[in-house]
């Protein structure tokens, strides 16, 4: 099995951030339907966490499902930002007041989801990353376990080192999920290698992100999955500057724009295909409140564009697992619990590591 470190880089300036990131197939029915009100034009807003848009990442992905609801459906779509936890509350309540759906973005917006959504019962929530039962919300999860599986078994199998890493924002079980799937996948591909994990406790600094990953490169690690919002981009920075052969498997969306010769894969998120679905919904007039948990099944999760450079035979391995999975056939853990009695599975007539040097 991979060998699994855990470096915690903690900050002496700290902020309390909302979780990022990140997709479906069971639906859990929570309550009968929620009739809209008629009028002309559904007023939609989003609520993010306090890395805020710009953050290339998990805020951008939600306002980009939101401005697409706004140019397909003719949703009036508004974003309000949140620059410390304790606005979640008071954005949740505006969005509400002044509008017809409220769009939570990130698990530590959950207590006030709680808070909010039981006071405006004729409102509707599409609550992104986390859940909360009331009749009045859709809580959109996604299972980055499975998403990050196929990565870790890429990077086991591209890893010319032996030594992969991650650089994760805050272990919020989403960002858990990220890291124990990667691991699963490493182990899956190339046993010998070790996995090291470091938190930054934060998902809105790019500093500290590249000195984190700056970190594992010069400690010999040639991958790095980045799972930390804003932070992530200081992964692409340090990546940059060490230069080709480093890599980073960017979580949620696609950042090559960040270093085009530095990006392996990346592992996709359906966040913004979830805000525009749970939009859709009140805009139809078919809005129920539920647990939608999205994966690779349904193409809420997936593993996208794999370098150029790195072996093509290496994509017809990953589509194998990626049907076990699908099938059942391999069940990806989803937290330290189950990843601790994750047993791999080498399946037939998959690709074998360009080079897995002992560790």
């Amino acid at each position: 099995m991979a060998g699994i470190t855990r470096l915690d880089a903690r900050m002496t300036r700290r902020r309390l951030l909302a979780a990022s990131g990140g997709a479906a197939v069971g639906f859990t029915m929570l309550g009968r339907g929620l009739e809209v009100a008629a009028q002309e034009t559904v007023i939609a807003t989003l609520v993010t966490d306090t890395a805020g848009i710009g953050d290339q990442n998990f805020n951008d992905l939600a306002n980009a499902g939101g401005e697409r609801a706004a140019e397909e459906l003719g949703v009036d779509w508004r974003v309000l930002e949140s620059s410390t936890a304790a606005d979640y509350e008071t954005n949740l309540t505006l969005a509400v007041e002044q509008g017809d759906v409220a769009v939570p973005n990130g698990f530590l917006l959950e207590d006030a989801v709680n808070v909010v959504a039981p006071q405006f019962p004729d409102k509707f929530f599409v609550f992104i990353d986390a859940v909360a039962e009331h009749e009045n919300v859709q809580s959109y999860l996604f299972k980055e376990n499975e998403g990050a599986f196929l990565a870790g078994l890429l990077s086991g199998l591209a890893t010319q080192t032996g030594n992969v890493g991650m650089v994760g924002g805050i272990r919020v079980p989403p960002v858990m999920r990220y890291e124990v799937g990667f691991a699963a996948g490493l182990m899956t591909s190339n046993p010998d290698a070790v996995f090291t994990a470091s938190y930054a406790d934060d998902f809105e600094d790019p500093a500290l992100g590249k000195d984190l990953s700056l970190a594992l490169y010069n400690n010999g690690n040639d991958i790095v999955l980045s799972a930390a919002g804003r932070t992530g981009t200081g992964v692409f920075d340090a990546a940059v500057e060490k230069g080709v052969g480093f890599w980073v498997v960017a979580a949620d969306t696609d950042q090559a724009h960040l270093g085009p010769e530095n990006q392996l894969c990346y592992v996709k998120k359906g966040v913004d295909e979830a805000v525009y679905k749970g939009v859709e919904h009140v805009v139809n007039g078919d809005f129920e409140g539920g647990i939608f948990n999205l994966g690779l099944a349904d193409g809420g999760m997936d593993l996208l564009a794999i370098d150029a450079t790195i072996d093509p035979g290496f994509a017809a391995t990953i589509e194998t697992y990626k049907q076990a999975i699908i099938d059942g056939t391999i069940v990806v853990p989803v937290d330290d619990e189950t990843f601790a009695a994750f047993e791999p599975i080498v399946l037939d007539g998959t690709a074998t590591p360009e080079a897995s040097p002992a560790a």
